[in-house]
């Protein structure tokens, strides 16, 4: 077999969380469950349960036409590895809020610690000509230690949110280590082009980094390669869930119409400032009183992170104010939902949305953004009102694209949206599916598992030069 294409290998795919069940969902799952079975390969990750002490052996999950095989965090784990460094140091920090980070040197042992662990149980399951695949922010130690254990075998590394700024990196105390895990990778993925960069600049930091090809970075004998890989969704059977199933429309006056916007309940989707446009928006239109109204979903998440409380308090407090100001005795101009909404109906909501108002303040890529333009009636489809800083922005140019912090900008486009006619519309929205379609789910997983597979198999120090 020749030693640039790795054909014959298994895809080993390393994430925090294993999906499991009968049939596991998500666009993940349906991305990578063919090349697994195909290659006979291997799913690598943690459970939700809580273990008394850290496990020596992992667990397997039959079931599937692939294995899948996990391992428990201890509680300590999980408020270390996951609620401290990942959730309260990486995350804010790769979202552009190192104002946020919450530094313990406990919580970064922690981290260390489960990737140490995850790296051995790495090691004993795989075939020299294995790829490796690492799924996200929680694992970006595990290629430097399975390097460190001798694992010469291709290894990827996928980032599904945004890279962060230089600057932001040296608040880190680690910030020299943080990019030497990224150095033993031999391809890093991002979402956008604008990530590709940040990281290129954080390679430049270090004094043993060579650019020696545009994405291409020499550190000693071998090199990591970076390149965008936009991810995206199966916009087709999206499109057929909108349009099946028996869901009741949300209940409008007559000549009224839904502005929609679906996130989880975090400090980067730009929910407040949402909102606060909308406020604008109503402000400055008195004629839209009672005739548009806001319909915000917004799951929890992290409660146990006190950043995620804020943002509760906030969300809430802004929202009974608002509503507060304009509502009528028959219309509520907000209508908030601070709960899990099944994705079929979510599907049917965006469909029936005049806008979908998708203005994070950072984002990798934000799928939403895809799901609603797949939900709609091509015939007659809404408008997509996209944040400049979600990753999405570089794809989808015929959105409306504003700047989620500007309220002005943001209700403005909001307007337009409102008032576009059908023939823009449609024409917008077929430009959109038409990438949609080209990119999607299948095209992100074989773009980069190619170039993964295409790539110098790592050289340790120890070897002679070839």
């Amino acid at each position: 077999m020749s030693e640039n294409t790795a054909e014959n290998g298994r895809l080993v795919v390393v994430s925090n969380r294993l999906p499991l069940g009968e049939n596991p969902s998500g666009g993940l799952v349906v991305a990578l469950a063919e090349t697994l079975e195909q290659s006979g390969g291997i799913w690598i990750g943690t459970t939700r349960d809580v273990a008394e002490a850290p496990p020596a052996e992992l667990t397997s999950h039959p079931g599937l036409g692939f294995d899948r095989l996990s391992f428990d965090l201890t509680a300590a784990e999980h408020e270390t590895y996951y609620l401290g460094y990942s959730n309260s140091v990486l995350w804010p920090l790769f979202h552009g809020r190192a104002d946020l980070l919450a530094l313990n040197a406990a919580d970064l042992e922690g981290y260390r610690a489960v990737n140490t662990r995850m790296a051995r149980f790495v090691a004993g399951v795989i075939e020299r000509d294995d790829l490796i695949w690492v799924q996200d922010y929680h694992l970006l130690p595990l290629a430097q230690e399975l390097r460190a254990l001798g694992i010469t075998n291709r290894i990827g590394f996928f980032l599904h949110i945004p890279f962060p700024n230089v600057s932001d990196i040296m608040a880190l105390p680690n910030a020299v280590e943080f990019t030497g895990w990224l150095a033993q990778f031999d391809l890093v993925g991002l979402q956008a082009e604008r990530d590709v960069s940040r990281l290129m600049e954080a390679f430049r930091s270090r004094d043993d980094a060579e650019v020696i090809d545009g994405n291409v970075v020499r550190f000693g004998r071998n090199r990591v390669y970076a390149e965008s890989f936009p991810i995206g969704i199966d916009a087709d059977a999206f499109q057929a869930t909108a349009e099946t199933g028996d869901f009741a429309p949300v209940r409008l006056a007559e000549g009224e119409r839904l502005v929609i916007g679906v996130d989880r309940l975090d400090y980067t989707k730009g929910i407040p400032q949402r909102f606060q446009a909308f406020e604008r928006l109503l402000e400055l239109r008195e004629d839209l009183a009672g005739q548009v109204s806001l319909l915000q979903i917004a799951p929890p998440t992290r409660g146990e992170v006190e950043a995620y409380r804020d943002i509760r308090d906030e969300t809430e407090q802004l929202s009974g104010r608002i509503n507060g100001r304009f509502a009528d005795l028959d219309w509520t101009p907000i209508r908030y939902i601070h709960r899990s909404v099944p994705r079929e109906r979510i599907a049917h909501l965006f469909r029936q949305a005049a806008v979908g108002l998708v203005t994070p303040l950072a984002d990798g890529m934000n799928l939403v953004a895809k799901e609603y333009v797949a939900a709609q009636d091509p015939e007659d489809p809404g408008v997509l009102v996209l944040s400049a800083f979600a990753g999405a922005a570089e794809q989808m140019e015929a959105a409306l694209i504003v700047n989620p912090y500007d309220l002005d900008q943001t209700a403005s486009a909001m307007a337009t949206a409102l008032s576009m006619g059908l023939d823009e519309r449609r024409a917008r929205h077929a430009e959109l599916m038409e990438d949609l379609r080209a990119r999607d789910i299948g095209w992100w997983s074989r773009a980069f598992l190619s170039r993964l597979r295409s790539v110098p198999r790592w050289k340790m120090d120890t070897a002679p030069d070839a």
